[in-house]
């Protein structure tokens, strides 16, 4: 089953890249990302146990990878720039809770690791524990996804400053509105008084009569964008087609 969207940015425009880390592994201090790339997610999960515990427990485990592709930088022969892999699991509880006309469908908690595969000067990883609090009204849905990262060994961990940019917590929302699904992601803002969090909105719309392809607009600005980017800030506004959304 689909987890979160999965998608394809045709082009993705990032008005500052990230340059430092790839000049480092390269040792060419000229070394220049091109601005438009190519972006992808394949996000897929999986039952492990349903209906347990009279009906109001779920196992699941999830699969998702994330890849930003310089796919028309000639120069440096349409390198995949980074390339985020996330295993995950966690209890599913569906306690059916209603106040106020807003649902609490689902009640998650879970692990999931988070690396980029890379060796170093460029690899980066960590590992989370997290709950995740999920809500709908009508045609409105939003999660609250607090999590603790675990920490690491000094002479292992390559990335001890993440939570500082990437926070504790993600509020996530999503309205679906005659075949159109907008989303809203607010992480690290209110923690780091605005000075290190990130936002990112998505929007999909039908194409046509085709049922199975949609259309799909991704902006992000802020810290956090991939594993490499954790403490770069970056702006990128992107387009192509969605197969998946939240909604």
């Amino acid at each position: 089953m689909a987890h979160r969207p999965n998608y394809i940015l045709l082009a993705s425009y990032n008005a500052n890249p990230n340059n430092e880390p790839w000049r480092e592994q390269s040792g060419d201090p000229n070394l220049e990302l091109d601005n438009v790339e190519a972006q992808f997610q394949l996000s897929i999960k999986v039952p492990l146990g349903l209906d347990l515990f009279n009906n109001k427990m779920d196992i699941f485990a999830a699969y998702t990878v994330r890849s930003f592709w310089q796919v028309y930088n000639g120069d440096y022969s349409a390198p995949f720039r980074e390339t985020n892999y996330e295993p995950e699991a966690w209890l599913q509880f569906r306690p059916d809770w209603t106040f106020w006309g807003i649902k609490n469908v689902a009640n998650l908690i879970g692990f999931a690791h988070q690396s980029n595969g890379r060796n170093e000067p460029i690899s980066r990883s960590w590992n989370r524990i997290f709950a995740n609090f999920i809500f709908e009204k009508g045609n409105l849905a939003f999660s609250i996804k607090p999590w603790y990262r675990f920490s690491e060994d000094e002479e292992d961990d390559n990335n001890p400053d993440i939570t500082d940019y990437m926070g504790h917590f993600h509020i996530l929302a999503a309205y679906k509105w005659r075949g159109h699904t907008f989303s809203l992601m607010s992480r690290n803002n209110l923690e780091s008084g605005f000075s290190k969090g990130a936002v990112e909105g998505t929007w999909s719309f039908p194409l046509g009569n085709y049922k199975y392809l949609k259309g799909y607009v991704q902006g992000f600005t802020g810290y956090g964008q991939s594993l490499i980017d954790y403490n770069s800030n970056e702006s990128s506004i992107g387009i192509g087609f969605a197969i998946t959304d939240w909604l």
